[in-house]
């Protein structure tokens, strides 16, 4: 009997059955260069959501909430009101004399609080009295600044924008205890 000795080394090797491929030892997985993808993705996908969510913020698409916070608070602390005054006719300071301004402004004044529910009548009307001599001299103020005004100079380009500036300048100066924020022209006319 005598038997090869490739079949006995083929035969003897052999653990898995005839049918069945054997799985060869170099197919296992590198799980360092996959940890180091994966990382990589990570890092990657990181850096460009904060991207989007700094550039989105920054240019107000995203509204943060504790700035809109932050502004409801600012309006809520200086509580405004507004003082509508009647319109105003002045002869302008020109040459001939014949230029005249039309104006009808309304201020916005820094609200001091002291206006309560549960004053009385009398309270009131002494109240009611001081807003008059204030309208007073807020009028006066503003009707002198009027007077100073030339009508080339009003209808300038920047002429409404200086004769603001100037209007709330010389409030601030002749009426002290007025906070004035803010000047509205709701009529302007000037007439040459």
């Amino acid at each position: 009997m005598a038997t090869s000795p490739t079949v006995l080394a083929d035969s003897s090797h052999s653990s898995t059955p005839a049918g069945i491929p054997a799985s060869p030892a170099t197919a296992k997985i590198p799980l360092v260069p996959l940890l180091a993808a994966v990382v990589a993705g990570v890092v990657i996908a990181t850096i460009g959501v904060s991207a989007a969510i700094y550039y989105l913020l920054h240019t107000g698409r995203l509204p943060m909430k504790s700035s809109m916070e932050k502004k409801t608070e600012a309006t809520v602390s200086a509580p405004t009101k507004a003082v509508v005054l009647e319109p105003f006719l002045v002869n302008l300071s020109t040459s001939g004399g014949s230029s005249y301004l039309r104006l009808s402004l309304t201020l916005r004044v820094a609200d001091a609080g002291e206006k309560k529910d549960a004053r009385a009548k009398d309270e009131k009307s002494e109240s009611d009295k001081s807003s008059d001599e204030s309208e007073a001299a807020i009028r006066d103020t503003v009707l002198t600044v009027l007077g100073r005004q030339n009508a080339d100079e009003l209808l300038a380009v920047d002429g409404k924008d200086h004769l603001k500036t100037a209007v709330k300048a010389a409030l601030v100066e002749h009426n002290p205890h007025l906070k004035v924020t803010d000047v509205f022209f709701t009529d302007f006319l000037v007439q040459r």
